[in-house]
């Protein structure tokens, strides 16, 4: 299995104590105070003992009731199976897929999933031609059985468009493909409108949490949504492998879907988006700005490759940020992914520290 190496550099940072942390994709924003006040109401309440393995009924209730209100889509809350994170969500959605097409590049658990449970994973070569999306036409004459996109991709930032979604959906519907969407990002999308792939394809696996939009990382909760025909089979893994999701952060959660709130969210997550894009496309090559809290910069003009990159960033100006190779093979030596994940301040310090960087290897 290969390292996540985004974790190595966190690690190797913390001998800088002034570093700047832009490589985890972790919100430094709070949640909503509700979620706060609901977990220490939880605690207080000694509401800490095993929840059915599928979650507080009332939390899968918020649950579907989110998707009412972001999607029009009605969702059975008997669907909805609360997960501790997104992780055990992929490993219960891949129990039902033998041969996972992915694209290249994608959030590297995809593939380390797979490796784990003894999956084929399947790379599609994705480009800014395309958005980064995966397309229909990719996937004539491929030899797979599940399809699993990023809704939002990690890491380039690229957001499914509605045509495109739907015409993956139909593919996958006419052609008895499953159809797995991680849309974790969902919610932090700042231009352009998006939808979930349930209102395309009903059968689709849809994988989403608190982590993202919700501000809420370390309380590891997070949610799958399965067709009917799978619920009890997923209940069973999920009596296995969760027991239940952590209750503390259950009681929490049902607090989270504080809209007022997490617009203000998304729109602080806008402005540090424009800040930095506006900084560094100068500099760096930048197609994708759609949504999530990621810029996915070109440094092929610079004739370094990305792990040197980001190992001499951090050495020389205690600026941490992801080396594409995290991400795949399709040319991912070349590019580097930067978190927007800290406020203007420190943004504004690191681009400093990234402009005087990059002068110097020019100079070179």
């Amino acid at each position: 299995m290969k390292p996540f190496i985004v974790m190595d550099i966190v690690k190797k940072a913390q001998k800088y104590p002034n570093a700047i942390h832009l490589e985890i994709g972790e919100p430094d924003i709070l949640p909503s105070p509700k979620v706060i006040e609901a977990s220490q109401k939880a605690i207080s309440n000694n509401k800490f003992f095993y929840t059915e393995s599928k979650g507080l009924y009332e939390l899968r209730e918020k649950i579907s009731l989110h998707y009412k209100k972001f999607y029009n889509v009605d969702v059975n809350p008997d669907r909805i199976i609360v997960t501790t994170g997104t992780s055990t969500a992929f490993l219960m959605a891949y129990y039902f897929a033998k041969k996972i097409a992915i694209a290249d590049p994608s959030y590297p658990c995809y593939d380390n999933f797979g490796e784990l449970e003894n999956k084929e994973i399947i790379k599609i070569n994705v480009d800014k031609s395309t958005n980064y999306q995966i397309t229909p036409e990719h996937l004539k004459n491929l030899n797979f059985d599940t399809l699993l996109i990023s809704a939002v991709n990690n890491p380039t930032g690229t957001i499914y468009d509605n045509k495109n979604l739907k015409n993956l959906a139909s593919f996958c519907k006419k052609n008895n493909k499953l159809l797995i969407s991680d849309e974790l990002y969902h919610g932090l999308v700042y231009d352009k409108e998006y939808t979930t792939a349930l209102k395309f394809n009903d059968n689709a696996i849809i994988i989403n949490g608190f982590s993202k939009f919700f501000c809420m990382p370390g309380f590891r909760i997070g949610w799958i949504i399965v067709p009917d025909n799978l619920i009890r089979q997923t209940e069973i893994i999920a009596q296995n492998i969760l027991i239940s999701a952590p209750t503390l952060s259950q009681y929490a959660a049902l607090e989270a879907f504080d809209y007022e709130y997490l617009e203000q969210t998304k729109n602080l997550f806008k402005q540090r988006r424009d800040f930095l894009f506006n900084e560094l496309k100068d500099i760096f090559d930048i197609s994708a700005v759609d949504g999530a809290f990621y810029l996915w910069c070109d440094i092929s003009k610079y004739k370094i490759d990305s792990l040197e990159f980001c190992t001499k960033l951090l050495e020389e100006k205690q600026i941490a940020i992801t080396p594409g190779i995290d991400f795949g093979s399709n040319n991912t030596n070349k590019f580097v992914r930067i978190a927007y994940t800290k406020n203007i301040e420190e943004l504004k310090i690191a681009v400093k520290k990234i402009k005087e960087f990059v002068k110097n290897i020019k100079g070179e």
